[in-house]
């Protein structure tokens, strides 16, 4: 009991820590577009208004591409403190958008390396690419090589594109900046998102950055949120809206949650006996309890049987590597059962001999058995049979360890009948 005890402390000490933790520790990397405004700081500003901290540090040096931060030492050395949470990407404002054979040279593989450093530093954290916006009128250097870089919405599609992939090709998530931008410009096109280059973010434009950082990183809504730095009340109310709309109500396009440990099981019921079946995603350890005091298991699909009918809610805990911990839940009814023990009277209707046995033995019954299961001591079924038997059966168990076992036989009135075996 004491095992259990602890265990429940464990799971339920990390779920607390878990829903309680509101300080994330995330890593800029980029240019001038995250430099601009203090972004990192506004993303903290937010989360404060929430009662959130972010504790942040960047490299943003002005122009700076994903080829020179591979090698940039400030980059790699703020990489390998470790400790981050999220990370976040950022690659300079043009190459995204350029051709597809220039962005799997020029962008990907970049890319690819950044991601393999944090996650050999930060195995726990979650890599950010930073969805950037097209320019106000489109990339008019090189609209003449591209044609849908003549207009934002052309450039503003392929670099959504190109930073989707690079999040599909690293298991990461996407900020989906350039998404929010967008709507943005199309519901409000009086609030300016841009400075005078026609490229690089406004105040507003930061703010509608940082909002968005903030839904990806916290999932939590702006609506709410007061405060509103240098911006109208009415403005950054928008940016709010339109935020919590494209990011918090569409988390599957931007892979937010993607990674993320889910616990899921099916469970089917024969008398009183339930088979689990774990449907849980990104898990690599499981606790279960089965509502009836018993012992927990840590076996990914198991078998349990209950000694008294009625309703149970099995629980199952999905852990990761990094102790994220999510649990779902099923309700299961068991009926009422008439188990028969072995003792002298019944050893005439249900005999197994030789018991102890080296692993193969004969069960018998005089009157006919409709279902035979055999579970090791984990629980763990490891024979079954539906089909009718007469008389008697021979079973093979010597690919099984030696140890105890427990047959469980049900005739056709519904008696069951369960005995010991051991393998010896």
């Amino acid at each position: 009991m004491k095992n259990i005890l602890l265990l429940f402390t464990f799971i339920l000490f990390g779920q607390y820590s878990a829903q309680a933790q509101r300080t994330k520790r995330v890593l800029f990397i980029g240019n001038s577009y995250t430099f601009y405004n203090t972004l990192p700081a506004l993303v903290n500003n937010i989360a404060q208004d929430h009662g959130d901290t972010v504790i942040h540090a960047s490299s943003t040096p002005g122009g700076a591409q994903l080829v020179q931060h591979v090698t940039n030492n400030n980059t790699l050395n703020l990489i390998r403190q470790g400790n981050w949470d999220y990370v976040v990407i950022q690659e300079q404002s043009q190459k995204p958008s350029f051709s597809d054979a220039q962005v799997a040279t020029d962008v990907y593989p970049y890319a690819a390396q950044l991601n393999d450093s944090i996650e050999l530093y930060n195995p726990c954290a979650e890599t950010v690419f930073y969805m950037t916006w097209g320019r106000k009128n489109g990339d008019q250097q090189n609209c003449a090589f591209i044609p849908a870089l003549c207009t934002f919405k052309g450039m503003n599609a392929r670099l959504r594109n190109a930073y989707l992939q690079m999040s599909t090709d690293n298991d990461a998530i996407a900020a989906p900046v350039g998404a929010v931008w967008e709507v943005m410009r199309d519901s409000f096109p009086w609030v300016e998102l841009y400075t005078a280059d026609q490229s690089h973010p406004s105040y507003a434009g930061s703010y509608l950055a940082a909002s968005t950082f903030y839904a990806t990183i916290f999932r939590k809504p702006l609506t709410g949120t007061t405060f509103r730095g240098s911006l109208a009340d009415s403005t950054a109310e928008q940016i709010h809206r339109i935020t919590d709309l494209v990011v918090l109500d569409s988390l599957d396009n931007w892979y937010i949650g993607a990674y993320d440990v889910a616990a899921d099981f099916n469970t089917t019921v024969s008398q009183d006996t339930v088979h689990c079946s774990n449907m849980s995603a990104n898990a690599q350890s499981y606790q279960w309890d089965f509502g009836d005091g018993s012992s927990i298991t840590t076996t990914t699909n198991p078998t349990h049987t209950y000694t008294t009918a009625g309703a149970y809610t099995i629980t199952l805990y999905a852990i990761d590597s990094c102790s994220n911990i999510d649990t779902s839940y099923q309700s299961v009814t068991i009926s009422p059962i008439t188990t028969i023990q072995q003792t002298e009277q019944t050893a005439l209707l249900f005999q197994c001999y030789p018991n102890p046995t080296q692993g193969q033995f004969t069960i018998s019954s005089t009157s006919p058995i409709i279902s035979l299961q055999i579970f090791n001591q984990l629980g763990q079924e490891i024979f079954q049979e539906k089909n009718r038997i007469e008389s008697q059966k021979s079973i093979y168990l010597n690919d099984q360890a030696k140890g105890i076992y427990y047959i469980h036989a049900m005739d056709e009135q519904n008696q069951r009948f369960v005995q010991k075996l051991v393998l010896k």
